[in-house]
């Protein structure tokens, strides 16, 4: 009899081994996102939102996205702009910014900032010289006819003064989702005005062929760009003068040295007096 158990639970055990596995293959870990690369995709994902909306336009209008062209006054000799678009009542120039938090800015000011903190371009003054260098590229009579137009997220809150919100003005602040609403009501305030649209349909066709022709295409030069940008970004948050994150007040670097050391500051500045406070 015992021998007979034994049996049965030698085959019951090879049956056990033997038995395939239900399970599929383990899942690889993925490794965790840089905050380089998350912003890379939330600013994807409000490019195709933008895309989508500049796909419904009516088709009398011209657009065009992601436009790098040759210009001698800025630093890395090119202006790469976010879109294009150009109708009867004019030619919309837009800067597409991706922010969180509540952008703080005004006409009279060089730099902006999101959340009192982080310092950004006057978006304008950036747009400004996409516009100057695209009206290089054609001629005079149509110069008068650029809108600057500069597009946030919902993620963020603008507090850059009302007139930016003004269809009359030819300086706009709009969210991503109400690009083309805003294009469309600015088209309309423009044909109040004025007996006839500003540009004609060969006009349109002109100015589209003028910019695509002059559209940077080498993948080589762009990505030149591109690095040119980020050296800049990185020289100037490095002349920038490092201050206490609660008084403001201006630190040495052997202060910020001993800041970034020490882990119970994580990552943050303090002046000597607030040190003491925050331990």
């Amino acid at each position: 009899m015992l021998l007979f158990l034994n049996l049965f639970k030698n085959r019951e055990a090879q049956k056990t081994v033997s038995r395939p596995s239900t399970k599929g293959p383990a899942t690889p870990i993925q490794p965790k996102k840089t905050n380089e690369e998350v912003a890379k995709r939330k600013g994807e994902i409000g490019e195709y939102k933008i895309d989508i909306q500049l796909d419904q336009m009516p088709k009398k209008y011209r657009f065009l996205s992601d436009l790098l062209i040759e210009n001698r006054k800025a630093r890395s000799g090119y202006s790469q702009i976010d879109h294009v678009v150009i109708t009867p009542s004019g030619v919309f120039v837009i800067e597409t910014k991706n922010y969180q938090g509540t952008v703080y800015g005004g006409k009279g000011r060089k730099t902006w900032s999101v959340n009192g903190k982080f310092k950004m371009m006057n978006p304008f003054l950036q747009n400004y010289g996409h516009i100057q260098a695209l009206k290089s590229l054609v001629g005079k009579q149509y110069h008068n006819q650029f809108i600057s137009m500069v597009s946030f997220t919902k993620r963020s809150t603008f507090k850059a003064g009302v007139d930016y919100r003004k269809i009359t003005s030819d300086e706009l602040i709009v969210y991503d989702i109400e690009l083309s609403e805003f294009v469309r009501r600015k088209v309309m305030a423009v044909k109040l005005q004025k007996r006839r649209p500003p540009l004609s349909e060969n006009d349109i066709s002109e100015i589209y062929q003028v910019f695509s022709k002059s559209n940077i295409t080498d993948p080589k030069i762009r990505e030149a760009h591109v690095h040119s940008l980020k050296n800049q970004k990185s020289k100037s948050a490095s002349e920038q003068p490092m201050q206490c994150v609660v008084c403001k007040k201006v630190v040495s670097d052997k202060v910020k040295s001993f800041c970034l050391k020490n882990k119970k500051f994580e990552g943050k500045i303090y002046c000597y007096e607030h040190q003491k406070r925050s331990g």
